[in-house]
């Protein structure tokens, strides 16, 4: 326990920056709209759950100090971005595609494998260079260096609760009637401009620096 409070302030410092990944708008809570609006709740939360499991195999990347490797290795980095880059081109078709034909929004239509929607939460996330890097800032404030297990298994599953329970208000939030009705309404413009953002994301991580 002595091991923990001597700790605690890292590791507020890194819940900080973590409530402010997982609660600001990113390629997560884009994915995040797409099924809301068309899949609904329990969908959304599937991918949800895969998300906060991405994150968690980010930190316990970090935790591992792959993250700091990835930081210091540039073809790692150079491998993760072109990854990351093709994963939201891949995304931004499957946004235009369904802009251009609209698939029915009737109970019989819709797509129910939540092995594919968890899945598809945790590559989102495990390859979003955005949540990677506030992982490596994470990493940077070396929140369980030297720490006992006690303080390792607090933080993981803060972290773990932490990214869930952000992205799943999201999921709620876009997967309210209202803001169903409004994708209904206008669904050709909403997939997009999720297209667009996505092939803006790709492009912003294709020429970041190393």
């Amino acid at each position: 326990m002595e091991d923990l409070i001597a700790h605690l302030p890292r590791i507020l410092a890194a819940y900080s920056i973590l409530l402010v990944a997982a609660i600001s708008p990113g390629p997560a809570v884009a994915f995040l709209l797409g099924i809301s609006a068309t899949r609904g709740r329990g969908a959304a939360l599937t991918a949800t759950t895969g998300i906060a499991f991405g994150s968690t195999t980010i930190n316990l990347l970090t935790m591992l100090g792959v993250g700091l490797l990835l930081a210091q290795a540039a073809w790692a980095m150079e491998v993760l971005r072109i990854a990351g880059a093709a994963y939201l081109l891949w995304l931004a078709y499957g946004a235009f595609r369904r802009a251009a034909h609209p698939p029915a929004l009737t109970p019989a239509a819709l797509p129910g494998g939540s092995a594919r929607l968890f899945a598809a939460g945790w590559l989102m996330q495990a390859t979003n260079p955005k949540a990677i890097a506030f992982w490596l800032a994470i990493a940077a404030i070396g929140a369980t260096e030297g720490a006992g297990p006690l303080t390792y298994a607090v933080f993981f599953t803060g972290a773990f609760a932490m990214s869930f329970v952000c992205h799943a208000a999201w999921a709620l939030l876009l997967s309210a009637a209202p803001v169903r009705s409004a994708y209904v309404a206008g669904r050709r413009w909403i997939e997009g401009a999720l297209g667009t953002f996505f092939c803006f994301a790709a492009w912003k991580i294709a020429v970041s620096e190393n």
